[in-house]
């Protein structure tokens, strides 16, 4: 009977990526950077606890949701064909009404916050709802995501300290922007797929010039966060980590170009020590000034 429990939750499981952390940790990573500039290196642990527990929430309505939009798209892609709506493990209404649980569990998680960041769960609930919908209509659905992935920043801000300055907005863009480059890397493994379907994406949209649109948006990012570092007035520690970056992004230069799948993929994955690294940078420089 314990078996069977499991084999009923396992679908389940998958669809919402819980055996797949990557886009979990790509979405905290931006919200732990702005949960640490807030609190000028003390963010306040409650609010990292409802932050972390929301975002793994979230993302995983978010994969839900995404799954039950794309469920006609799906079993014509290689690397999704055998998610469990595409292969009819789960149906679509249930799929839904999974999809609402995780999206309310997160919102009871939220009440402690204040009334500002509150007030912004309610369009970062829409982004993460209609995200799936624009890869239908808008030549770069990236730049949306981008929108979605880092709507936690200006969360953080509002709930550490009550307002949103500018520095939130400039971390935002810079978000963005590294959004958009690790997901048209994603994008470029799908592309033959999408082509054939019908979907739009920014590996599409942005064609011969695919490699060079990715690079530019990591270096944008890059001068961004520098940007930061410097209004922020962050130490070396910070800056030599924005140096590994620079050097990690190379690196991903590298495996792109030849637009190999198994490569391109492999540089998506890779953008999580990027990730790591920033805050392992601001953690670090915060707790030992230099």
């Amino acid at each position: 009977m314990t078996q069977s429990f499991k084999q009923r939750l396992s679908p389940y499981f998958r669809l919402a990526r819980m055996d797949k952390p990557i886009g979990t940790l790509l979405l905290l990573w931006p919200t732990l950077w702005g949960l640490w500039i807030a609190g000028q290196g003390r963010p306040d642990w409650h609010l990292v606890l409802i932050f972390c527990l929301g975002t793994w929430l979230m993302r995983s309505a978010g994969c839900v949701i995404n799954d039950w939009a794309d469920r006609d798209f799906d079993g014509h892609v290689e690397r999704t064909k055998n998610r469990p709506l595409a292969t009819g493990e789960i149906k679509s209404r249930h799929a839904l009404y999974f999809a609402a649980a995780l999206a309310l569990l997160a919102l009871v998680i939220a009440l402690p916050l204040n009334t500002l960041a509150l007030s912004l769960t309610i369009p970062a609930l829409f982004l993460a709802a209609s995200y799936p919908f624009t890869k239908r209509f808008l030549p770069v659905p990236q730049a949306y995501l981008g929108i979605a992935f880092s709507f936690g920043i200006p969360m953080a801000f509002a709930a550490q300290t009550n307002s949103i300055p500018m520095i939130a907005w400039l971390l935002m863009l810079a978000n963005l922007l590294w959004t958009v480059a690790y997901d048209t890397e994603y994008a470029m493994v799908d592309k033959p797929d999408d082509l054939k379907i019908g979907i739009r994406t920014s590996a599409i949209t942005f064609g011969r010039f695919d490699v060079a649109a990715v690079m530019l948006c990591f270096v944008v990012f890059l001068a961004l966060m520098v940007w930061v570092g410097v209004l922020t007035q962050r130490g070396i520690i910070y800056f030599a980590g924005l140096g590994v970056v620079a050097v990690a992004i190379f690196g991903q230069y590298r495996q792109i170009r030849a637009r190999d799948r198994a490569a391109c993929f492999a540089a998506f994955l890779a953008n999580n020590r990027i990730g790591e690294t920033i805050f392992a940078a601001l953690l670090f420089d915060y707790l030992f000034p230099l």
